[in-house]
């Protein structure tokens, strides 16, 4: 477990701040090019308009929560350079991995990261005011007495469901089933969300704009096979 986020945060945040130390360049952009795209953790109370986030007028804003390496943020900013894509990541080794895959691509316009918990961020925008969420290959937190701290839950759902925009769409990927079972019976039975599912194929197979994760990759090699979920915001009334 980590510390507390902060004495105005309100909230804890569980796993690892930071696994094996940093190379040289990837210590580099944490000092240089993290500062130029961060987002500052809110605080209670404050509000966080994300257009204000970008220089230039963005089609739509997408957030990511727990984007690991940052691969799959990389990618969708590489294919979607009119979007701004928000990622909120606490583990340090992964937010300085993305940094390097944005430096490489020349992505750093559209993309802005909050190195910490993302609930702060979602109390922060305002309604209606994101236009798709990812959660990818979250922390399963297997152990019975852990389940209230995965993310996709009671806790969550509301705050994702209040940002989203009507119609907005909701990704959700796991290979441990106990997670995928849990996210399935909480986000079905949330009366904000659809599950656009029709058929099997609908979530054994990624569409062809959700690119594989590197943890997405080692899982297959090791014979676990993922889920993929995708949900829609419905119309609020």
């Amino acid at each position: 477990m980590s510390p507390d986020l902060g004495p105005d945060s309100g909230t804890r945040l569980f796993g690892r701040r930071k696994g094996r130390p940093l190379r040289k360049r990837r210590t580099e952009l944490i000092g240089t090019l993290l500062p130029t795209l961060e987002i500052p953790v809110p605080k209670p109370g404050d509000r966080l308009d994300p257009a204000t986030l970008f220089a230039a007028p963005r089609r739509d804003i997408w957030l990511e929560v727990g984007f690991g390496s940052g691969h799959h943020l990389a990618w969708q900013a590489r294919h979607n350079p009119d979007v701004g894509i928000i990622g909120a990541e606490p583990f340090v080794n992964g937010v300085a991995a993305l940094l390097g895959l944005l430096e490489d691509d020349g992505l750093e316009d559209n993309v802005r990261v909050l190195p910490d918990d993302a609930r702060p961020l979602l109390d922060a925008l305002p309604d209606a005011s994101i236009g798709r969420a990812f959660v990818l290959f979250a922390d399963p937190w297997p152990k019975k007495r852990h389940a209230d701290r995965r993310f996709i839950g009671p806790e969550n759902l509301p705050r994702l469901a209040r940002v989203l925009k009507d119609g907005a769409e909701l990704r959700l990927a796991s290979d441990d089933m106990g997670l995928v079972r849990w996210m399935l019976e909480h986000t079905v039975k949330h009366p904000d969300f659809e599950w656009t599912a029709r058929r099997p194929a609908d979530w054994r197979v990624r569409p062809d704009d959700w690119p594989a994760t590197r943890y997405e990759e080692k899982a297959i090699i090791a014979g676990r096979k993922p889920v993929f979920l995708r949900f829609v915001r419905r119309p609020r009334a």
